[in-house]
């Protein structure tokens, strides 16, 4: 008989490495529990304290004043929209740019090495941090609050979240599929962004969604920027409202409308962040599939 077979149920080594796995898997499913538990539980109270406030009055009429009854989201709403649209606009090309180049030629020059590194810190800087930097060096010496303030804010957080995706999904690309390229007589530039960027466009447009999805509920950038309007504007180089800012002052207010707004306001941030990681999930399981 072979006593140092592990696979006999009898050997103790065997049943003390069994021990462990379940131990080991029976904690992680503890854990996941635990964790969709929560997640479920703020979900739930989101829906049975947001779905009251969403109406028709909500995307078609502006904040109210103080003991008011009625109003709506409709201007930080649209000025959600346009902060994070423009914040789109510069970090999309900034981003994937930068990710191009640090793919391409991030081992082989230093510059790129420290690119990386700064990328890296810019992702675990604190928001509020960057909100503050904007401010001192854009608001500060304009001295006035404005969207374009909020959008620059936002860009600085979403730039290290494409650029990182857009390396992280080009290091993915086959070296043969580079080699087949060079072979054929394509400059490294062609290669780079006809070939290597689009193998892994869905990747990149994902980086993109969760960059998208991570700077819409942020609050602290935007207090130090963007600062709130009561009132409907367009005006980017004046105080804007978002959402937000909007719900974390309903929310902290002593009156029930407030209140009832900062709920739905949460609920319609929670219902955009989940359908764009959705969608970036399934752009990345598509991806995979074919």
């Amino acid at each position: 008989m072979n006593y140092g077979d592990p696979i006999k149920s009898n050997n103790p080594l065997y049943r003390q490495r069994l021990l462990k796995h379940r131990i080991g898997i029976s904690l992680s499913i503890l854990s996941m529990v635990f964790g969709i538990s929560f997640l479920l539980w703020i979900l739930a109270v989101l829906l049975i304290n947001g779905l009251s406030a969403i109406d028709v009055a909500m995307f078609a009429q502006d904040t109210p004043a103080p003991v008011s009854d009625g109003g709506g989201l409709r201007n930080a709403i649209v000025g959600s929209l346009l902060m994070v649209g423009f914040a789109t606009l510069v970090s999309t090309p900034i981003g994937i740019l930068a990710g191009i180049y640090l793919a391409e030629y991030g081992l082989e020059s230093k510059f790129a090495q420290a690119t990386r590194f700064v990328t890296d810190i810019m992702l675990s800087a604190p928001s509020i941090v960057i909100g503050l930097f904007v401010y001192a060096l854009y608001v500060a010496n304009v001295q006035h609050f404005s969207g374009w303030a909020g959008s620059i804010a936002i860009s600085l957080i979403a730039i290290p979240v494409v650029v990182r995706t857009t390396d992280n999904m080009l290091q993915l690309v086959p070296a043969s599929l580079r080699e087949a390229a060079f072979a054929l007589g394509a400059p490294r530039w062609k290669v780079a962004t006809l070939v290597r960027l689009r193998a892994v466009k869905a990747g990149v447009v994902t980086g993109v969604l969760l960059a998208i999805a991570r700077i819409s509920g942020e609050t602290a950038p935007l207090l130090f920027t963007a600062l709130n309007n009561q009132f409907f504007s367009a005006d980017m180089n004046a105080p804007m409202a978002n959402l937000p800012v909007v719900i974390f002052q309903f929310a902290m207010s002593p009156y029930d409308n407030w209140r009832e707004l900062a709920w739905g306001g949460a609920l319609l941030i929670t219902t955009s962040v989940l359908a764009l990681n959705i969608l970036s999930r399934t752009l990345v399981r598509g991806t995979k599939t074919n």
